[in-house]
C-alpha cells in the first residue's frame, strides 16, 4: 500500500520535530495518545499541532483520548484534527458495549470518514447506540466519582512499603503532571503502580484482589486490574516492552466508582500478601 510507519517518543519534542522534518513532506498522519496504556505518559498536544504545521501543512494530527474520556479532556481545542474514543471503555462505562467513534470539526475529514464508513459497513446496531447514550448521561457523575477514587488510591500507594513506583497524572511525582494540569480538566482513573519483588508477587497481588476484578478492559463503573506484560500487552516482544517500562511487576489499575475504603483496603491486603512471600 505504500504506508510507512515510525514511531517516535512524543515527550521529546525535538524528535517530533526532526521526524515530520525528515520525512519532506510525506507525514499524512500524526497518531498520539495521551495518556499512554499503561504507562501513562501524558504528551503536550499544543506542542505536536504546532511541530506538524510548522513542517508539513498537510499533516493531520489524531489523538486517542479514550483515558482521559471527552469529560477531562478535549483534544481539538488543542489543535487536533482528528480524536478517536473507545466507546466501549469510558463512554458507555458499564461493560456491554464494544464500539468506537471518530471526532472531527473539519467537514472535508467528516465527510471521508462517512464515506468510508457507509462503504464498509462499520455501522453499530441501534441497541449498541442506546447503551452508549445510557451511558454518555452519567460520563460526568462517573469521571468525577472514579478520579476522586483513583486520587485516594494512587496517594495511597506512593506511601506503600509494597510499591516501588507509582505513575498517576495527579500526582506531583508525574514527570508530565504540569502538562496534565494545563491540558486536562481532570487526571483520570486509570493508575499504574511497580509492586515489590517480581512476577510471582504481582500474581500474588493480583490474586488476592477481592473488590478489584482481573480483568484487561477499563472505564467501566467497576474497578479492574491487570498485569500488562501477562495480559494486554504479552504480544509485545519482552525486548520492546522493557524499552517501554513494561515490566513484570507493572499493575494497571481502572479505578471504578465503589467505595473508596474497600478500594484502598482491597490492595492493602493484596500487598501485604505479596510482601509476606518477598
Amino acid at each position: 500500500m505504500g504506508i510507512e510507519v515510525d514511531f517516535v517518543d512524543f515527550s521529546d519534542s525535538e524528535a517530533v520535530s526532526s521526524k515530520v522534518l525528515s520525512s519532506k513532506g510525506k507525514t499524512k498522519l500524526i497518531w498520539l495518545e495521551t495518556p499512554t496504556n499503561p504507562t501513562l505518559k501524558v504528551t503536550d498536544i499544543k506542542k505536536v499541532s504546532t511541530i506538524a504545521k510548522q513542517f508539513n501543512a498537510n499533516a493531520l494530527l489524531a489523538v486517542d483520548n479514550t483515558f482521559c474520556s471527552p469529560y477531562f479532556q478535549n483534544p481539538i481545542e488543542h489543535g487536533a484534527d482528528i480524536v478517536v474514543h473507545s466507546v466501549t471503555k469510558y463512554i458507555n462505562g458499564h461493560s456491554d458495549v464494544v464500539m468506537g467513534v471518530v471526532c472531527t470539526n473539519n467537514e472535508e475529514i467528516y465527510q471521508q470518514l462517512r464515506f468510508t464508513q457507509n462503504g464498509v459497513g462499520a455501522v453499530p446496531s441501534p441497541f449498541d447506540c442506546y447503551l452508549a447514550h445510557r451511558g454518555l448521561k452519567t460520563l460526568h457523575l462517573r469521571m468525577e466519582a472514579a478520579a476522586r477514587n483513583a486520587n485516594a488510591i494512587a496517594l495511597f500507594l506512593e506511601s506503600h512499603k509494597g510499591v516501588t513506583k507509582v505513575v498517576y497524572p495527579g500526582l506531583k511525582s508525574h514527570p508530565q503532571h504540569e502538562i496534565a494540569t494545563r491540558q486536562q480538566h481532570g487526571y483520570g482513573a486509570m493508575i499504574t503502580f511497580y509492586c515489590v519483588g517480581n512476577r510471582e508477587h504481582s500474581a500474588i497481588v493480583l490474586k488476592n484482589l477481592q473488590v478489584f476484578a482481573l480483568a484487561e478492559s477499563l472505564g467501566a463503573v467497576e474497578s479492574l486490574a491487570e498485569c500488562p506484560s501477562l495480559m494486554t500487552h504479552a504480544s509485545v516482544p519482552d525486548e520492546q516492552r522493557a524499552l517501554l517500562g513494561i515490566d513484570d511487576t507493572l499493575i494497571r489499575l481502572s479505578v471504578g466508582i465503589e467505595s473508596c475504603v474497600d478500594l484502598i483496603a482491597d490492595l492493602d491486603n493484596a500487598l501485604k500478601a505479596a510482601l509476606k512471600s518477598t
